[in-house]
């Protein structure tokens, strides 16, 4: 399960998203905002990250079932792959569903709906372990035969075809596509909180099975997209355990039985004598309001901007080079990803613990990358280590230097 085409895509990725950017100034929509989508590709680069640990476990599942168990091997031929495609799509859509309709999947996809806004950044807005959740429904096509790396050639298709469909920009398409395919219009229903468009179009490229299996929903009013209680933080960990935080707080006021039944209940469930179930609320859309917390200060607004390149710096040399790396560099680096992107979430909160965690970071990571410098690629370790520490220095000014001025202006503000 080579993880390289998402590495290669990520340019097209950016780049779509510049043009969608363009688009919106062109005619004055503007669907993007700096904060939503920092947070969307950070989450993102999270799902990534932790794909990487994951993707021996889920291949070598794959690889078992598909050399002791299936019924035949099929060959690996351009129709294989297209039928694997079909296939797959079968399975996602139910996958889907259950990830909308049982609370223990829920818990982990909701970090897909969290974004208010709906542009391709949304689409990279992945859970980090729903993945791990999901992949056991599809055991049936291992079964079936399908080589793994005719599954994995069709999971990769699947994942690019899902990132163009997150757009608003994008009209309806002539009625036989609409009804065949799964298309942005399709889409933005499934990720809406109008009541009426709550747990539709579950599939992700064959719309059709919406249609057979009762989920489908046309678009006509513009939906208004989010969860219907909001999250209201930019932190990307939060945004990935809120969700089972939430149901252990009433777990703890259930009976027995009803704790276990929460696990599997519909979201929004909960027994009589706690209120009873609480469907998606009607949505006021003239007073609806976004959470839109954000620094103004234009200097930590560039430190997170530089911050987030390296991050994907980052992510790009990890799944360039994982194989090489040991089980604790695999883990330190993922560790240190994670908390670069916890950073940006807290200065875009303000919170007030972010001065010594940022501190502690840079820190970190100048004595993880130089140890690693030092004890896999020697050669390249004064050239490092005279690189990372001005480099340490220099991030430690800016951020120094910002932060009294957001300071003082909060100050001034209050």
């Amino acid at each position: 399960m080579n993880p390289l085409y998402i590495l290669f895509a990520i340019p097209f990725f950016l780049l779509l998203i510049g043009i969608e950017l363009f688009i919106g100034w062109l005619r004055k929509r503007n669907y993007y905002r700096f904060n939503d989508t920092i947070t969307n590709l950070n989450v993102g680069v999270g799902s990534q990250a932790f794909g990487l640990l994951f993707k021996v476990l889920l291949f070598g599942f794959y690889l078992l079932v598909y050399e002791n168990f299936a019924i035949w091997h099929q060959p690996v031929t351009l129709w294989s792959l297209l039928l694997a495609i079909v296939g797959q799509d079968f399975f996602f859509y139910w996958a889907h569903r259950w990830g909308h309709t049982v609370n223990i999947f829920w818990g982990a996809h909701i970090v897909h709906h969290q974004s208010e806004e709906y542009n391709l950044s949304v689409a990279l807005r992945q859970s980090w372990f729903h993945n791990l959740m999901a992949f056991p429904i599809y055991i049936p096509l291992p079964l079936m035969g399908f080589d793994p790396m005719i599954f994995f050639a069709a999971l990769a298709a699947h994942t690019l075809y899902q990132f163009w469909i997150h757009s608003r920009f994008i009209p309806k398409f002539p009625r036989w596509i609409e009804y065949i395919f799964n298309t942005p219009s399709h889409h933005r229903v499934h990720h809406a909180i109008d009541p009426k468009y709550v747990d539709k179009n579950y599939a992700g490229v064959f719309i059709i099975l919406d249609r057979m299996f009762g989920t489908f929903r046309e678009e006509d009013d513009e939906p208004t997209y989010g969860i219907t209680k909001p999250l209201n933080s930019w932190n990307p960990t939060w945004a990935n355990v809120h969700y089972y935080a939430d149901m252990w707080a009433a777990m703890k006021q259930m009976k027995w039985a009803d704790k276990l039944r929460m696990i599997v209940a519909k979201p929004g469930w909960l027994p009589e004598y706690m209120g009873g179930f609480k469907g998606a609320p009607e949505v006021d859309k003239e007073n609806y309001v976004k959470y839109d917390k954000a620094t103004k200060n234009k200097g930590l607004i560039g430190y997170i901007l530089v911050q987030f390149v390296l991050i994907l710096l980052g992510i790009s040399a990890l799944m360039y080079r994982f194989e090489e790396l040991s089980s604790f560099y695999k883990i330190a680096l993922v560790g240190a990803i994670v908390l670069s992107m916890m950073i940006c979430g807290a200065i875009f909160e303000n919170k007030k613990w972010v001065i010594i965690a940022e501190y502690l970071r840079l820190a970190l990571i100048l004595v993880t990358l130089n140890t690693l410098y030092y004890f896999w690629y020697e050669d390249w370790f004064i050239v490092m280590l005279i690189a990372s520490t001005a480099t340490f220095i220099f991030f430690n000014v800016w951020f120094t230097i910002s932060g009294l001025l957001e300071g003082r202006l909060s100050r001034v503000a209050s």
